[in-house]
């Protein structure tokens, strides 16, 4: 595909691309990755298989939402700060704007024909899975060894629910790597150009720690309404791993429990969260809107929307510099192989629960999921297309 002229055209072309992935990336964070390789690694070549995963690896080891911090640095890398900027916007703005107009009132979701376009996009993401699961599993997962690394992944995270099993597959994967995959050639795995200084990302760390302390103080010592918000949820961003599901019982202590929100409120628009595309972490605007301590519906919904994606984001980019370093060391290199492999297996345990039983309820998703996935293995078309025509099937099947 032909590169975007200067800066300003590679910016203008991440913020196209992840505009249409913000319209049309249903599933959760684990079918946003399927889409994210699919648009990048396989129809853009921004960068490699083996990079994409190291950069799906690291991002499921910090706190925040995995999904938009892989978006986040595939905008920094190819279109600078700006470029992530630009990512980071396209890809959330469109449904936390839906979110906030159905907190408003203005956006219901009923009927036999809504039901069912919900339905097609949720078999949608079991076919988006699949395919990055097979394409991954031929790419990283090439031989006996690393295989037998994400069979051990999948068992991991069977055995240990929640992000804990996650976090616990990849260490366990990497330290496999380190054991047997030491002999094995390769190059470095596609080097991660990061257009971030050590010293920026040092500074983005000392950023990240002093708003986790500093905030709490500060509300103690000046008890104002709007900082008691971000506080809560710069919290709530910065103290939970593996995303937006994982995110929920933190939100609902702070705003729920606070007086904020009602619990009826709060399950409504968690239930909203779930039929419109982009990040779960969106679900922040829909809070922000009804929260009380903010005068303006619209400020209360941008003031929580990036707050809780703050503390995800400063990790990111204090990390990233340092991320490139470790993965050219020898040692490094095996080590990721093992993670790689994990990561694969984490995406299979993903695409049985929660994408296939969420999804799959008998003959007729079975057969709509397989269309899907040979829509894109064998005939190429286009992931969005596969969310189109999956939608009208959904709406067959449930008519």
């Amino acid at each position: 595909m032909p590169h975007a002229a200067g800066p300003v055209g590679r910016v203008r072309e991440v913020f196209t691309a992840f505009l249409l992935l913000g319209l049309t990336s249903f599933g959760g964070p684990i079918a946003h990755l399927g889409y994210f390789r699919t648009e990048f690694v396989l129809r853009r070549r921004w960068l490699s298989e083996q990079a994409y995963a190291d950069l799906v690896a690291l991002c499921q080891f910090l706190p925040g939402p995995a999904s938009s911090q892989v978006g986040f640095a595939l905008g920094l890398m190819r279109g600078g700060a700006w470029g992530a900027v630009a990512a980071w916007t396209a890809f959330t703005l469109p449904s936390a704007i839906v979110l906030v107009l159905f907190a408003l009132g203005a956006s219901t979701l009923e009927g036999p024909v809504s039901l069912g376009i919900i339905h097609g996009l949720k078999v949608t993401a079991v076919a988006i899975v699949a395919h990055a699961v097979w394409g991954m599993a031929r790419n990283l997962c090439p031989d006996g060894r690393r295989a037998g690394i994400a069979l051990a992944a999948v068992f991991t995270v069977v055995l240990m629910s929640g992000p804990l099993g996650q976090v616990s597959a990849i260490a366990l994967g990497g330290l496999a790597g380190l054991l047997l995959c030491r002999d094995q050639a390769g190059g470095d795995g596609g080097r991660l150009s990061v257009p971030v200084s050590p010293r920026a990302g040092n500074l983005a760390g000392l950023v990240f720690v002093a708003l986790l302390v500093g905030l709490p103080l500060l509300v103690w010592a000046l008890p104002v309404p709007t900082l008691a918000v971000i506080d809560a949820f710069y919290r709530a961003g910065a103290l939970v791993f593996g995303g937006g599901h994982v995110v929920l019982p933190l939100l609902e202590a702070e705003v729920v429990q606070s007086g904020w929100v009602t619990a009826d409120e709060f399950l409504a628009g968690y239930g909203a969260a779930q039929a419109v595309p982009g990040p779960l972490f969106t679900f922040a605007a829909y809070l922000g809107a009804l929260i009380s301590p903010v005068p303006s519906a619209w400020l209360g919904a941008l003031l929580a929307l990036v707050v809780i994606f703050i503390p995800g984001l400063l990790l990111l980019v204090a990390v990233l510099p340092h991320w490139d370093r470790f993965r050219q060391w020898h040692h490094a290199r095996s080590l990721m192989r093992g993670a790689n492999a994990a990561v694969v297996g984490i995406l299979g345990a993903a695409l049985y629960d929660p994408v296939w039983t969420g999804a799959i309820l008998g003959p007729h998703e079975s057969a709509l999921a397989l269309a899907g996935f040979l829509l894109l293995t064998v005939w190429k078309l286009p992931a969005w297309g596969v969310v189109i025509l999956l939608a009208g099937g959904g709406v067959l099947i449930t008519l």
